[in-house]
């Protein structure tokens, strides 16, 4: 069937939709290596199959969106590996061609968003959950433009600009969205009620709130006991529709690569959610298609 019958920001419009849960932990449950740099880019580039079987999985548990692996994929990092510049676009390209596979062969129509991560996160030490590189915005902008001109080349149905730890990088993306006339949605990664990078949640949804390529705007890979508060915050600033994909509660220990785990499951009080404006539901990371079928049984 199609892929999507409209844009996404029209079925926003009107309804919630069904994001997918993480990528990376389904793709160690089908028994993929995430081990060095790369993480689930190494497994786009040397098992496309298992990428697309993840794909496939969430598409059968209900999402309506799939978002790309491209999330840690960039031209440095994947250069520093043995990539040229044109094989780290092609699997850029590739990252939206699997995700639409899986779209096309789902029996619900499903959207394609193409993941655009921090730059923190091609450095592979946490530093997305930090923020402030010590980078000038020049230098952002030339990370990620790139990027952004090679994923939209493949078509997907909008940009996920996912996991921003703070406002200063959110800037210097929805300038880059306005050169290229891009849609996309931006989600902040928050804990404590502020931005990763420590900067006031208000602040930094007006960047969002803003841009006229930017449908969407909320929070990802975070604590669910932190959306509500986000959620809050960016309906303060925004009448745009709100997302909301947390991760299970745990916190990535980027110094030795390993996921600290709650002690016990929080609530997803996605009811709440809702009525605070989000439209947008899903899960990040350790959430799989188990949680992502609940949900869409919910809606």
């Amino acid at each position: 069937m199609p892929r999507a019958s409209g844009p996404l920001a029209e079925a926003l419009s009107r309804r919630v939709v069904v994001l997918d849960g993480g990528l990376s932990n389904q793709l160690a449950d089908q028994g993929c290596d995430l081990s060095g740099g790369l993480w689930s880019g190494r497994v786009l580039a040397e098992r496309p199959d298992q990428v697309l079987a993840a794909h496939t999985a969430y598409a059968r548990a209900g999402a309506e969106v799939l978002i790309t692996a491209s999330y840690q994929v960039g031209y440095a990092s994947f250069a520093a590996h043995g990539y040229g510049g044109a094989e780290t676009t092609a699997l850029l390209h590739r990252s939206v061609e699997l995700a639409a596979r899986a779209a096309e062969a789902a029996d619900h129509e499903v959207w394609v968003a193409a993941s655009v991560g921090p730059y923190g996160a091609v450095l592979a030490d946490g530093s997305e959950y930090r923020g402030r590189y010590g980078l000038g915005r020049r230098e952002l902008a030339a990370f990620h433009r790139p990027r952004v001109e090679a994923l939209l080349e493949a078509g997907p149905d909008v940009l996920a600009v996912e996991t921003i730890p703070d406002a200063d990088e959110a800037e210097v993306l929805t300038a880059v969205l306005a050169e290229t006339g891009a849609t996309a949605w931006v989600s902040y990664t928050v804990a404590a009620g502020r931005t990763r990078a420590g900067g006031p949640l208000a602040e930094a949804f007006a960047v969002a709130a803003a841009s006229p390529q930017v449908v969407a705007t909320g929070v990802n890979c975070c604590d669910p006991q932190d959306v509500l508060p986000a959620l809050e915050a960016a309906a303060s600033v925004t009448g745009k529709p709100l997302l909301a994909y947390p991760n299970d509660g745990s916190v990535w220990d980027g110094a030795t690569g390993t996921w600290q785990y709650p002690s016990a499951s929080a609530p997803w009080p996605t009811a709440a959610w809702q009525r605070t404006g989000a439209r947008l539901i899903g899960g990040c990371c350790r959430i799989g298609p188990d949680r992502i079928a609940a949900l869409a049984a919910e809606r």
